[in-house]
């Protein structure tokens, strides 16, 4: 497994008590209430400027007719996020342990029958994972009207500039900025906000304003996974669990959501029964540190291993 660098300077934290490449969802406005907010505890003393992340749970709409259950990870400024990949398939809990990470998010898609990306994914600089090596995908006639679409889907990027850490969400073409370095990129798709770019990455398609394609069914309410950047920086990670087999959320639900937290770009990341997170600080008892999105129809969780992931790196003791 692949995964990028951690970070010295953010001190030592206690912690409190499809297939996924394109083959393989509006509401009225939501009332959020808080459920719980929960956030690590300073042990060692960091630059009082250097918040920490938080988790937070919602019920959508709202706390009297739950569709969803909204898990919350929101990372302040110039804090640190990674990526990893895997060589096979893992869950959250297992990158986790593995990276010993604070918080881990499921990332981009794959191919699970044969458990290789189709999504590209950058670590430390160098691209870690390329959907150009997956024959399933690159030589499937059916995917080759959308497949030069689907090599340039959008992708979460942190750089390392001259002036500190700086995220993006951009094509994967889209050229690095001056005096910064690509750090690294987790592909996914589509943008949900400013634009919605479903069509222009080849998730959906239409002839005679018909729908004739919708890879991951957008339109459907399922668990849903995005990450999004606020004009501040501060970053959002946001995964919507089901309350039932039939709840969650569309991807227009998604990002009406995404909008009332203040984001200003967001990336759709791997849903359904890939949507998943894992927060060390959420609960004392470590069975209750992971979040599945997905319900079968017994309305039982779906642990589903995945590719890649967001993380945030556990900091090392200065």
């Amino acid at each position: 497994m692949q995964r990028a660098n951690k970070h010295p300077f953010l001190g030592k934290l206690l912690l409190a008590p499809g297939l996924a490449f394109s083959l393989s969802q509006c509401a009225a406005q939501p009332v959020f209430e808080p459920v719980q907010v929960l956030e690590p505890v300073l042990v060692d003393q960091i630059p009082l400027s250097q918040v920490q992340p938080t988790f937070a749970v919602k019920n959508w709409p709202n706390d009297n007719d739950v569709v969803a259950r909204v898990h919350i990870v929101t990372i302040p400024p110039n804090y640190p996020v990674d990526v990893a990949v895997g060589d096979g398939l893992k869950t959250v809990k297992d990158f986790a342990t593995e990276t010993q990470a604070l918080a881990v998010i499921n990332g981009g898609f794959f191919d699970p029958n044969n458990a290789q990306t189709t999504s590209f994914v950058t670590v430390n600089g160098t691209l870690a994972a390329d959907p150009r090596n997956n024959a399933r995908l690159i030589d499937n006639p059916d995917l080759a009207v959308y497949r030069e679409q689907i090599l340039n889907r959008s992708e979460f990027r942190r750089y390392d500039c001259v002036d500190g850490i700086r995220y993006d969400i951009t094509v994967h073409k889209a050229t690095i900025p001056h005096s910064c370095t690509l750090h690294s990129a987790l592909g996914a798709g589509p943008q949900l906000l400013p634009n919605d770019t479903s069509q222009v990455e080849g998730f959906t398609d239409y002839a005679n304003g018909l729908l004739i394609r919708d890879a991951i069914g957008s339109q459907q309410r399922n668990a849903r996974s995005a990450i999004g950047i606020k004009e501040d920086n501060t970053l959002l990670w946001v995964m919507a669990a089901q309350s039932n087999s039939a709840g969650g959320m569309t991807l227009a639900e998604l990002a009406e959501f995404m909008a009332t937290m203040n984001t200003q770009k967001v990336l759709n990341l791997d849903g359904g029964s890939s949507s998943s997170l894992y927060v060390l600080w959420a609960d004392k008892d470590e069975l209750n540190r992971t979040y599945y999105g997905r319900l079968d129809q017994n309305g039982q969780k779906i642990q589903r291993p995945v590719k890649s992931v967001f993380l945030i790196p556990k900091p090392i003791d200065r």
